[in-house]
């Protein structure tokens, strides 16, 4: 007998049900020819939808999932060779690219050998929509952050009353024209800039624990810095309360509401501006310190899924921290300054899928649990406004409809404060919240660092 006679046989490696190894994300081969290729995408979206059909785990996430495997159900073969080009377009109009089923629910992301990666398949969709013009004017318009901020600062009181939805006549013709449903509840904006505000002298207390221990540069976000600066004020005063002397630095928007319509082109690019600016903060031993969860996710995870083989990108990346996850090191390592004081009237605090989605645990739970004998109940379930998707006509009553269960639950329990680690999903909440009982909503929405900031009594 020979040697290939005797050889053992060669056995195929087995397929497993599910992986139990932590997810893996590959960079994003935007730059390559075939990622905006239709029909490679196409048999793509028809592989993984046989993945998704098969398994449904996903099923109460977002409304991608339902409406995918119901136009499976209901096609004439149960099939996905079925799906049409609507259905798939639907499926793609339902996600909000929370992220969620990737890091909570599926069992076939990488390094499992299904390659799993529903929202990059998503966010490829739109990028060949994008490239193909056939993202609308309005919508274009609607997520150049800076250049809106920096137009409306001036008048913000005559914006905010415009687009205020009370406001019946002239609202109805900004819905109109950029096809926002009427009961969305617009940011607001402010005359003067967290940048600004920042450059009023602060007293940095010099017996904290932390004081002269860390170096700080707060990324003011365009929200905090355009819409409400309040967020980014109380940061910097809780953080001066516990002898942080932070630097407030905003080069540009992170890019996340360009990267949910696939413009990645845009969102490179301010990877890149962001990630040089900051360099030498980076550099030196600073860490960046993020206000806003959707900001801190796109420098920590998608900007190096983007440019992977940019430094500076890597380097940011590295040296971001979100801000609750920022004050708890804080509070392990060298110790929070006295003095905080109960909250009355309760908490509830809503945890986004972007705090989620950075695996660093319920960072905002623990700092709110800091505060002595306050009543906090926390929510860990997607409030369904997903950025600009949710404001839109049509997808805020699916949005309303996905964040039922977090409005319910806020009215239930009543308390004096709506809180979320997301400013802009906590205005959704208080939207659904009067949509269960007109008038319930609290007068406004709260981030977590302004409760502590309450607690400091700041």
């Amino acid at each position: 007998m020979s040697s290939d006679e005797r050889a053992e046989p060669v056995r195929a490696k087995p397929v497993r049900e599910g992986s139990l190894d932590a997810p893996t994300r590959h960079p994003l081969a935007w730059r390559d020819a075939e990622f905006y290729d239709e029909a490679a995408f196409d048999k793509e979206f028809r592989r993984v939808a046989d993945i998704c059909h098969s398994c449904r785990r996903c099923f109460n996430l977002c409304d991608s999932f339902p409406t995918l495997f119901d136009r499976i159900d209901e096609s004439e073969n149960e099939a996905v060779e079925d799906l049409t080009a609507k259905d798939i377009k639907d499926t793609v109009d339902g996600c909000t690219l929370c992220d969620m089923c990737f890091l909570t629910k599926c069992p076939y992301v990488p390094p499992h050998e299904f390659n799993v990666d529903f929202p990059h398949l998503m966010l490829r969709y739109r990028a060949i929509q994008h490239r193909k013009g056939e993202v609308g004017f309005a919508d274009t318009q609607l997520v150049k952050t800076d250049r809106n901020g920096a137009l409306a600062r001036p008048v913000a009181g005559i914006v905010n009353w415009a687009t205020d939805k009370k406001n019946k006549n002239v609202r109805t013709l900004i819905n109109t024209l950029g096809d926002i449903h009427p009961q969305a509840e617009l940011p607001k904006f402010n005359t003067r800039t967290l940048k600004q505000r920042a450059k009023k002298p602060r007293d940095i207390a010099q017996d904290a624990p932390a004081y002269g221990k860390r170096k700080l540069a707060v990324y003011a976000t365009c929200f905090s810095n355009y819409n409400k600066p309040e967020i980014g004020e109380a940061a910097l005063a809780v953080l001066a309360k516990n002898g942080i002397d932070a630097e407030v630095v905003y080069p540009a928007c992170c890019g996340m509401p360009e990267l949910e319509q696939g413009n990645l082109d845009k969102v490179a690019a301010n990877a890149r501006k962001v990630a040089a600016a900051l360099r030498p903060l980076v550099d030196d031993g600073y860490t960046i310190m993020g206000l806003v969860p959707s900001c801190s996710l796109m420098l920590k995870f998608e900007w190096p899924l983007i440019l992977p083989e940019d430094d500076d990108v890597r380097a940011l990346s590295a040296a971001t921290m979100d801000f609750d996850e920022f004050l708890i090191d804080v509070s392990k390592t060298e110790g929070l300054a006295d003095g905080l004081a109960p909250v009355k009237g309760g908490v509830t605090l809503h945890l986004s899928c972007h705090s989620r989605a950075q695996n660093i645990g319920q960072k905002s739970t623990e700092l709110l649990k800091l505060i002595p004998d306050t009543e906090l109940t926390v929510i860990e379930r997607c409030s369904g406004h997903g950025g600009t998707w949710g404001i839109k006509k049509d997808h805020h009553e699916t949005a309303i409809k996905i964040g039922k269960p977090v409005a319910k639950k806020a009215l239930e329990v009543h308390n004096a404060f709506v809180v979320s680690t997301c400013p802009l999903a906590c205005d959704h909440i208080r939207t659904g919240v009067d949509v269960l009982e007109d008038g319930a909503a609290p007068a406004r929405s709260w981030h977590p660092i302004e409760i502590f900031a309450k607690a400091y009594g700041l």
